[in-house]
């Protein structure tokens, strides 16, 4: 008797652990990893990561890119860090970067492996769009846009790039 009602906790307990909804991240999970820019110009390099924390519930993005000296400028190293979260039934995340800007997005899943973040619409400040996708050939492809303060929808290309996985 004591058997079967053991089985029957541990069957109970299997069917509860299958009904409970998938984690809000799930969706992103085609972003886990280490990944690298390829195809730069010259002198540019460019590598990220994306890694699960807090028992799955937290997704941090961290950035790191490089530039050599040119004509338009000297050396220079760009560090950014993204923290990406489920908030009231929405993905969300806020972007920190070494120039002292702050962004908050509202993630837009659209598909297996299709992700926009899209910042939120003020009239005085510019909005900003982070797009994410995996092609057949299993390179991740990204875009940063920006709009202008006052027309909120006229994203035009700031950064696009693409990326493989490391090994």
């Amino acid at each position: 008797m004591k058997t079967l009602m053991a089985l029957a906790l541990v069957m109970m307990s299997a069917a509860s652990a299958a009904a409970q909804p998938k984690a809000p991240l799930s969706a992103l999970e085609f972003l886990a990893g280490e990944w690298e820019a390829i195809g730069t110009a010259p002198g540019e390099s460019g590598r990220f990561g994306f890694a699960f924390a807090v028992q799955g519930r937290v997704l941090v993005r961290t950035n790191d890119a490089e530039y050599a000296a040119s004509d338009r400028g000297p050396a220079s190293r760009h560090d950014d860090l993204m923290v990406i979260y489920a908030e009231g039934g929405a993905i969300k995340a806020d972007y920190f970067d070494n120039e002292d800007h702050i962004i908050r997005y509202t993630a837009q899943v659209r598909g297996a492996k299709d992700v926009v973040f899209v910042s939120d619409a003020r009239a005085s400040e510019p909005r900003y769009r982070l797009s994410y996708s995996i092609g057949a050939d299993g390179l991740l492809k990204g875009q940063f846009e920006i709009a202008p303060p006052g027309v909120p929808d006229a994203f035009k290309s700031y950064l696009a790039w693409t990326s493989r996985k490391r090994p």
